[in-house]
């Protein structure tokens, strides 16, 4: 199970990282890099050519502001792309998740919440656990455990205030 993801400037990383540790948690090979759409456009396209030939089942992107960087993969490939919109210093991430959800047709990407790079990694484990049987159980464990903790929790505040 291979993963990769991709952000667009070493400044995002912090908010790439609860992604990318999800993703280990899972036992799923991740790759990383930094390659901007606009100041490293033959890098990401030899990145590309890469991803879909070693086994790659699902891109993660993160960038802000114009965000281009998630429809570029995606013009690249046919694997699944997940892009992540990231706030920046204006608009608070607005104009990145309009960019990445307005992709044309035929070059669709999956737009998960602004700075949301844990959903990210959530729906390339879903994608990837249509194939990979181990992977389905350990996400519906999870699911059953994310139920039991706010279960929990509805029965501690309904002691409190019975």
């Amino acid at each position: 199970m291979k993963v990769a993801v991709i952000m667009g400037s070493t400044s995002d990383l912090p908010k790439v990282e609860p992604a990318i540790q999800i993703l280990k948690d899972y036992g799923v090979d991740v790759q990383v890099r930094c390659l901007s759409a606009h100041r490293a456009h033959a890098g990401l396209s030899a990145f590309m050519e890469e991803v879909n030939t070693n086994g790659t089942e699902v891109i993660i992107t993160a960038a802000g502001m114009a965000a281009a960087l998630p429809g570029v993969v995606a013009s690249q490939t046919v694997l699944p792309v997940i892009g992540v919109p990231l706030s920046g210093a204006t608009l608070d991430g607005m104009d990145a998740l309009l960019s990445i959800v307005q992709m044309p047709s035929g070059i669709p990407v999956a737009t998960v919440a602004i700075n949301g790079s844990k959903n990210a990694a959530y729906l390339a484990l879903q994608m990837m656990a249509v194939h990979h049987e181990q992977l389905k159980a350990k996400l519906l464990a999870f699911r059953q455990d994310n139920e039991k903790q706010a279960m929990k929790a509805n029965q501690e505040i309904m002691e409190k205030y019975q």
